[in-house]
């Protein structure tokens, strides 16, 4: 089984910066894409960045120059920074990890994390 652990989060003010983490545990197929997930009140989860483990990157456009993410392969780890915060950027963060094989994909994900911005 696969476990995400993220860690990081808070409250922050306009303009501020946070970092988020998360390790996954468990049997990892190394080539797998990781990434970070949103979930504002009242609207649909939308991605905010994914990396594949080549370090390939894509980023949302509403946080492109602000967002910076990043991986350690050999941790298994994914991070987020996040910087120059807004209020809507405010939302439960959640990591992903997808693994692709031949037959069918496999996708897990983090317990979540909240992200508040306000003053």
């Amino acid at each position: 089984q696969v476990q995400l652990v993220e860690s990081g989060g808070g409250l922050v003010q306009p303009g501020g910066s946070l970092s988020l983490s998360c390790a996954a545990s468990g049997r990892i197929f190394s080539i797998n894409t990781m990434g970070w997930y949103r979930q504002a009140p009242g609207k649909e989860r939308e991605l905010v960045a994914t990396i594949t483990s080549g370090g390939r990157i894509n980023y949302v456009d509403s946080v492109k120059g602000r967002f910076t993410i990043s991986r350690d392969n050999a941790k298994n780890t994914v991070y987020l920074q996040m910087n120059s915060l807004k209020p809507e950027d405010t939302a439960v963060y959640y990591c992903n990890l997808l693994m692709r094989f031949l037959s069918h994909e496999n996708t897990y994900w983090g317990q979540g994390t909240q992200v508040t911005v306000s003053s």
